[in-house]
Parts: structure tokens; sequence; C-alpha cells
């Protein structure tokens, strides 16, 4: 049965509520509350037993303890205690059920008559007190939280690593307290002590206590039974048995004794209440996060006014904030760490103190001369704890420093374990050192992660043998490459960040093994196939400069026996895969893709070649041979129809329809995207998994520019905008590049200038952030075309021709046409029209020749304005306009004819044909039944209007 408490206290507060035990009394704001006897009997048992679920069955042997009833009569009185309390109301909370096991009283309590005048206080003449901190950082709710619950629970004990701050927290909570006790408060710091024995007389010492028999514990406690004291027992963990038998007889025989242990690991005591307390929070890594935030956190605070204290001038820059929240990172929000490495900002200034603490956790570091030796530096801190383990405890902290961040317990019994240490003493092991704080734990998902604090990670491979190490690596290496084969394909159906979250942990370890795998003393065998396995993820996670570093590294290290495996062909596509988004490069990227592909086919694997030939594509597109990429993406769409999987088709239909809408088959296009668009997400992983996205969250921004180009610029917006919403939700940041190219082009041609800006933002910062860099020169060209445009003309079109030829050195062409098109309309408008001409006659022959032809129309359009400013004949301008309309036509380009259309009425209207030219623009005017306000459509209606 559940232990209700201390049943003869007097009153309890809570809310506007007094309940007076002793006389059966519950009273709101002074006012008597008719409450039955069974309701006022389960209200005082709950209350005994605060913040804890007290089980039915629990509950109704303490109200009826001599008749058996059944939940309906439990169900009934508690249906009116609520009632009489207000439960629920005006916010109102008191009590709370917890489905299948009971109820819990949650809102705060307070007991008033625990404490009663004290006739004696007692004698302090030999009790310390330290002193309560100018300023405590990030502790404050810390300490209110801890202050409520010793008033409720008598015996609470603050649990933590080392150097997390515990005597701190303690220290300013006996001074948050000290007034409620009249000043009778004892702070007993064991840190010095080493023999069990004394323990009871130490206090009996600062109590001015005789000491001199050999046991004096029954003469304290003797003396403390009808006292009113807050005792604090500092530093328990190495005399953890002794405190901890202490403890329960003080509060069993005592009951106006308050204690508050400090200790990394808990007494274990039946009256305690454990009281975690973590590292201080430090900002995320988050490049987009404003500086205020950051200097907001705990850690960040602590550490710059540390170092101010320890006589550093601090003038920081944004850049500087940055280096300062990946220190309280690095030393995990540690208050101990925080403070000795601030210490070293006068001697060593910001950066070089962040640059040694990159190369090697300095565990020496000395602090403030007045701390404690085991605080003196952070050896001092964990030689203390070190030396509290068994040596089984010890064998499994140093093996468990090869994991790096987050571990799962499997992945640690399985590194961990050997033939001579068996996973049973393993895991109680690492119970252990979860209990004594020298390993965190927090949930993530469903799964419970276990990790070791840097610092205690730097010093448990200080302290490793080459015993601890003899097979350690390859075990671990082992361990992931499975977890990457069984896992990596998942990461698609991830759509939300707390789903993805443990991925991307344990890829901190895929990363460690990869480093041993290719050290000095590393497997290169185990390397290879972990490097294959982590290809394809590191794809899926957009982190192309690792996958293309470690493909290329695996690729060097095949033997003969290796060539044509399936190894090979998962790190020629990773390597080809990761240039082309990195580089654009031509030859490099589809050569390793071809190798791969040709492996693909000798092997017979359609889903293989469908995971190549679909890159291939976009290979294609990239370096400017729109032909090819048609000639590929029709095949990797013939595959994908083969496999009965609709995430895979919908996939080989975008790449299809991709590559239709760049050639100018706008019409079959559309047919393929929104075939693509329109499929549901995908729950459970597919064989298109290891591609790295989906075809529907592609399909948008190329959907959305099809439509403005086939004459829907309202569908066209709405869909650019939903494209890249929903792939701003994905945290995907290749799939949110693509969606953003896609609307920033309809927003340049919809004329809505602020839109573009503010994307092009968008898109330089999210792909410079994962480097991908051609996109950021793309996003640089646009900007150098919203200049032209606003005004600001030459420097716009030196912005666009750097970017240009950045493209063209990176053979990244995709994009070349549409900033060429800009590029001429900036020199027509200062009157460079000769090379405006030589410009627009070359990208005019490039285009019929590799294939994106869906410009050809808009490019024969502005040809056609440079003739006419170059004073070239009507015919020729004519001419050149006729041709544009008739491609336009052909294509379904509606945009471009209206362009082009109404160009050419223009022209005949300075010549007097108006009735021609009426003919001609009406009817494709009127073909346009949305997008009245659009730049287009307005001046084609304005020219009509003059035409009549």
């Amino acid at each position: 049965m559940n232990s209700f408490g201390d049943a003869n206290a007097d009153d309890l507060t809570f809310g506007p509520f007094r309940l007076s035990i002793g006389q059966r009394l519950l009273a709101k704001d002074g006012v008597a509350v008719d409450l039955g006897a069974r309701a006022l009997d389960l209200l005082i048992a709950l209350t005994l037993a605060p913040n804890v679920v007290v089980a039915k069955k629990d509950l109704m042997s303490y109200v009826w303890p001599d008749v058996i009833v059944d939940e309906g009569s439990l169900r009934f009185h508690m249906t009116g205690l609520r009632k009489a309390l207000g439960d629920g109301q005006d916010g109102a909370r008191y009590i709370t059920t917890v489905a299948g096991r009971g109820y819990c009283f949650v809102a705060p309590i307070s007991r008033s008559s625990r404490l009663r005048p004290a006739s004696t206080t007692p004698d302090f003449r030999h009790a310390l007190l330290p002193g309560r901190l100018d300023r405590m950082i990030g502790r404050e709710q810390d300490v209110l939280r801890l202050a409520e619950r010793v008033m409720t629970s008598r015996m609470v004990t603050i649990v933590g690593v080392g150097g997390v701050g515990k005597t701190t927290v303690a220290t300013a909570v006996a001074h948050h307290l000290s007034p409620t006790f009249n000043g009778a408060v004892l702070f007993a710091d064991y840190g010095m002590l080493s023999d069990p024995g004394l323990v009871a007389a130490g206090i009996a010492s600062m109590l001015g206590l005789p000491v001199g028999s050999e046991d004096v514990r029954p003469s304290l406690i003797a003396y403390l039974r009808d006292k009113q004291i807050l005792l604090i027992l500092d530093t328990c963990e190495h005399l953890i048995d002794a405190i901890a038998d202490l403890a329960a007889a003080i509060v069993d025989a005592a009951p106006q004794v308050f204690l508050l242990a400090t200790s990394r690991e808990a007494l274990r005591i039946e009256a305690e209440s454990v009281y975690r307390l973590d590292t201080l929070a430090c900002p995320p890594d988050d490049p987009e996060l404003p500086t205020e935030t950051v200097l907001s956190f705990p850690a960040t605070r602590l550490f710059i006014e540390r170092a101010a204290a320890s006589g550093a001038s601090l003038e920081l820059s944004d850049q500087d904030v940055r280096v300062v929240a990946s220190i309280c990172r690095k030393l995990d929000g540690m208050a101990l760490a925080l403070e000795l490495a601030a210490r070293r900002v006068e001697s060593y200034g910001l950066t070089q103190t962040a640059t040694l603490l990159d190369r090697h956790l300095t565990l020496g570091w000395t602090g403030s001369r007045t701390a404690p030796p085991r605080q003196k530096t952070l050896q001092a801190t964990l030689d203390w704890s070190f030396g509290l383990l068994t040596e089984v405890e010890r064998l499994v902290l140093r093996r468990l420093a090869v994991f790096v961040g987050d571990f799962t317990l499997d992945a640690a019994l399985e590194v961990i374990s050997t033939s001579e240490m068996h996973p049973p003493s393993v895991f109680e092991a690492i119970d252990n050192l979860v209990a004594k704080s020298l390993l965190a734990t927090h949930p993530l998902g469903a799964t419970m992660r276990y990790r070791l604090l840097d610092t205690t990670r730097a010093y448990a491979l200080q302290s490793q043998t080459q015993e601890d190490q003899a097979g350690l690596g390859a075990r671990h290496a082992i361990y992931y490459q499975r977890w990457l084969e069984q896992f990596g394909p998942d990461w698609p159906t991830l759509s939300t960040g707390p789903e993805r979250l443990p991925y991307f942990v344990s890829i901190n370890n895929v990363r460690t093994a990869l480093e041993w795998c290719f050290g000095e003393h590393g497997d290169i065998n185990v390397g290879v196939r972990l490097a294959a396995a982590a290809a394809s993820v590191f794809q899926i996670m957009s982190l192309f400069p690792e996958c293309q570093r470690w493909s290329e590294r695996a690729l060097l290290a095949l033997d003969d026996k290796s060539k044509g495996s399936v190894e090979e062909m998962h790190l020629q596509a990773g390597l080809g895969i990761s240039r082309m988004y990195l580089q654009g490069g031509r030859e490099t990227s589809q050569a390793a893709l071809v190798r791969s592909l040709q492996i693909a086919e000798e092997r017979g694997s359609a889903l293989d070649q469908l995971r190549i030939l679909g890159p291939l594509s976009m290979l294609s597109l990239r370096i400017g041979d729109f032909n090819a990429a048609l000639h590929y993406a029709r095949r990797c769409s013939a595959i994908a129809m083969t496999v009965d999987d609709p995430a895979t088709v919908e996939l080989g239909r975008f790449f299809l329809g991709n590559s239709l809408h760049f050639t100018g088959d706008l019409a079959n296009a559309r047919i393929e995207l929104e075939a693509a668009a329109r499929s549901q997400p995908r729950s459970q992983r597919t064989a298109a998994s290891y591609v790295g996205f989906e075809g529907k969250h592609l399909a948008g921004g190329i959907l959305a520019r099809n439509l403005w180009l086939q004459g829907y610029p309202e569908q066209a917006e709405l869909r650019a905008r939903e494209a890249i919403s929903d792939a701003a939700k994905l945290d995907h940041s290749l799939t949110l590049c693509i969606a953003l190219l896609g609307g920033i082009a309809v927003f340049l041609w919809r004329d809505d200038l602020p839109s573009a800006e503010e994307h092009i933002e968008w898109l330089i910062s999210r792909a410079g952030l994962h480097f991908l860099s051609p996109y950021v020169s793309v996003a640089q060209g646009f900007q150098g075309e919203v200049a032209v445009r606003r005004g600001d003309v030459k420097a716009g079109i030196e912005t666009i021709r750097r970017c240009i030829e950045k493209l063209h050195l990176a053979t990244y062409e995709v994009f070349t046409t549409m900033l060429e098109i800009a590029l001429v309309k900036g020199l027509v408008a200062i009157g460079e029209f000769d090379e405006g001409l030589t410009r627009i006659n070359r990208t005019i022959e490039s285009v019929e020749k590799n294939g994106d032809l869906c410009y050809l129309p808009e490019l024969l359009r502005v040809k056609a304005r440079l003739l006419s400013s170059t004073h070239s004949s009507d015919e020729d301008v004519e001419a050149c306009l006729t041709l544009a309309i008739g491609k336009s036509a052909t294509m379904g380009a509606r945009a471009w004819e209206l362009r082009a259309a109404t160009d050419l009425a223009a022209l005949w209207l300075d010549d007097g044909r108006l009735r021609e030219a009426r003919i001609l623009l009406q009817p494709i005017f009127e073909r346009f039944d949305e997008g009245s306000d659009t730049t287009d459509v307005t001046a084609a209606r304005v020219l009509l209007q003059r035409l009549l």
C-alpha cells in the first residue's frame, strides 16, 4: 500500500483552500466547505502524498479500511470532491487521473504547522553556512522548486554529475529557507571526510554535542528529536551508505528536521525525493538563431559573466557570440567547466580558447583557489567520481567513450560486450553509471538514449588502455553499418524534427566509425562497407560534403576483388551525386554515375538502375544536356512503372515531367508533374527511399513554372508558395532549394520583386549552409536581375555576368539561359546592343542544340527588341516575333505567346496596322481568365484599348 505521509499533520494550504487534518476541516478563503467524510478522506490521502500517483486500491483501502467496495464508489466520491474543489474551473487543477493507475494531487502544497515556534534555538557557533553567490545564473527556478519540495517531502537529494552546480544550488536553497527555520540551518560538507564512521560526528560537532563516544548517533538523534532544523548534507556520494543510514534514522525519529542532500547518486532511502539537476541550457547549433536569443541562454550568460569577472575585456560581435555558444555546447552547459574555460579568455582570447577546447578538452585548467580540491580542475572532479566506481564500472565507462553523443542500450550492449564481459554485466554497470551521474539519460521517441558528457568522455578516452581498445572500434563500426542498412531508408518517411532527431544524433557515431576505419589503426574492409552503407543516407540527409569525402576515400581503398561489387555501385553513385550538387561537375560526376549504372545493369537490379537513372537525368539537366536528361528520364520512368510501389512510380513521373518541362513539352510535363504532386506522403519506407526525396515534394516547384508558362499565373503563384511551404516543413535542404528555385522564377516572371527578393535571400542562406554552391550562384544571379529591374542596371549586369561565369566553370547550366535573358535585357537598357545581340544569338544556338526549348520563344522576343533597338528593318523584327509566337503556340506557352503578341501588336500599331494588331492580340488575351493584375496581362489590356 502507498504511504500517505504523516496523518497527524495539522494544516495544509493549496490555492484558496486550507485543510486542517487534525480537525478534519476544509475551508476556502476562511469559509468551511461542505464535504462528505469519504470525500474528505480521499483529499487527505492525496494531499499527504502530493505529486505521487496513488493507486485506486490503495485509496479504497485507506478510505474504506474494513469494507470491500468497487471502483464505482471511489469514482462517485472523487467526482464530489472535484466538484467541491472547483477542479478544472478557471484553470484550477488539483487532482489528475492517471489512466489505468489511479489519482494524483498536482497542486502546490504548503504546510503551515509542521514548523511550530521553537522553544529553544540550536547552538550554531560551530556551524558554517557558505555565503550566497551575489548572482546565480540559470538556477532560479531550481531553487524555488527545491525549496517547495523540501517543505513538502522533508528529505530531498539533489543528484547530478560532478561540476553541475549541486552545492551552489543547495547553498542558495539553504539561504532561501533560512528565515523559515529562524536561521536554524546546518551545512555539513562531507567532501573532506573519508571515514564513514565520522558521518554522525560531523553533525554533532556542529551542534556542540560531545563526540567522545564511539557511536555518537544515538545522542545526535535524541537531540534532534524535537528540534526544527534544516540540515544540508553536501557531497554524499563517497559515503553514501553511512549517510543514507543516518538520514533515514533522522527522518523517522525527528519529524521537525528537514534534510537536503547533494550527491552524484541517490541515497535510495524510503523517504527520499530525488531532484535531478541538469546542466545549464545551451543555445542550439542554429545559424539563423538571433544573437539576442543566443545571449539569453543560461550557459551563455554564465560564461560571459565569468569571463568578464576574470578580467577579460569583452566587446562581443555577432560572430563572437556564436563562438561563445559553441564553447557552451562543447562543455555541455556544465557550470564548473564553463567557469574554468571562462577564466582562460583573459589570457588566450575568446577564439584561441575555443580552439584549445576543440583540439582537446583541457581537463587540467585550474579554477578558484577557494574551491574544494575535488573541484579545482575537471581532472580532479572526474578522478573523484572515477575512484568511487567498481572495476567493472570503470572498464565499461572507458569503453563507452567509443560512442559520440547519444547511443542506445542495444548499441552499448553489442559494442561493449565481449566473451569476457557478458551483456548482463554490461547492463548492470550501465545502470550503476546512470545512478552515479556519470552517464546521462533522456528519452528520444520511444527509446531511452544514453550519453557521456564531453568532459567525461575526454577523461575516459584519456584513461583507455590498449586492452580496452582491442576490437572496440571494429565492433562499433560494424554495429553502425548494420544500423545504416536497417534504418537508413526510413529517413524520407519521417516528416517532423522529433522523428528525425534519433537519426541525426546516430550519424555522429557513423562519422566517428568512419574516421577510425580509415585511420592508422583502423580496418579498411569494414570502412568500405560502412562508407557504402552511409553514402545513400548522407544523400538523404543532404550531407553532400561528407558523402563525397567518404565515397572518394572508400573508392581509393577498393581492392580488385571489390571492383564491380554492390559496395562500389553505392560508392560511385554517392560520389557522382554529391559532386553534382556541390560542384555541378560534368566529367567526374557523370563518369561516377555511369560506372554505377553499369554495375547496376550487370547485376540486373531494376531498383538499383532506378536509383541511378534519376540522378543521371538531373545531372544531364545541370550540365545543360537536356536531350540526354529526357533520355534518362524516359528510362527511369519506364523502369519505375514495372515496380509495384506508388512512391517509385511518382518519382519516375517527376523525373520525366521535369525533363519534358525544360525541353518545352509543357502539356505532357503537366500531366506527369501533377500525377507526381497528387500522391500521398509515405508512412513507411519504399523502393525509392534511397534516392533521398519523393517526387511529390519535388514536383511542386517545377509544376509552378509550368503553370505560369501555360498561362495560369495565379495558379502558378499558389502552387509555388505551397511547394515552398511543404518543403520547408520537411526540413530537407535539397528539396527546399529546388522548390525555391521554381518559386523565384514564377515571382520574377510575375514581376513580384518583393517576393522574389525574400525567397532569394532564403535560398542563399539555405544553400550556403549545406555547401550547395551552384544554387548560391543562381540565387545571386537572380539578385542581379532584381537590381536591373529596380534601376541599378550596371551593378545588376555585373552581378549576373559574374554568376554566369561561375556557373559555366561549375558546368551548372540548368538556369544559365534564364540568367542570359536577364543579362541581355540589362544590356539593352544601357544601350550595349552589340554585346546583347552576340549573347542572344549564342544562347539561341545553345538552346536549339542542347534542348532547353522552354526559353526559346522568350529568347526570340528579346532578340526582336534588340533588332528594333539597332534600327534593323521592321521585317526582321516582325519575323522574329512571328517565330516567337509560333514556337509559343506549338509548345502551349501562352505566357510567352502573350508577350510576343503584345510586342508585335505594338509594332503594327506604330505602322498603323490597328486591325491586324487587334485580330492578333485579342484572342490570345481572352484566353487569360486569371492574372488580370499581372504586368503582362495589364500591358496587353492597355494596348488593346489603344487599338479600339
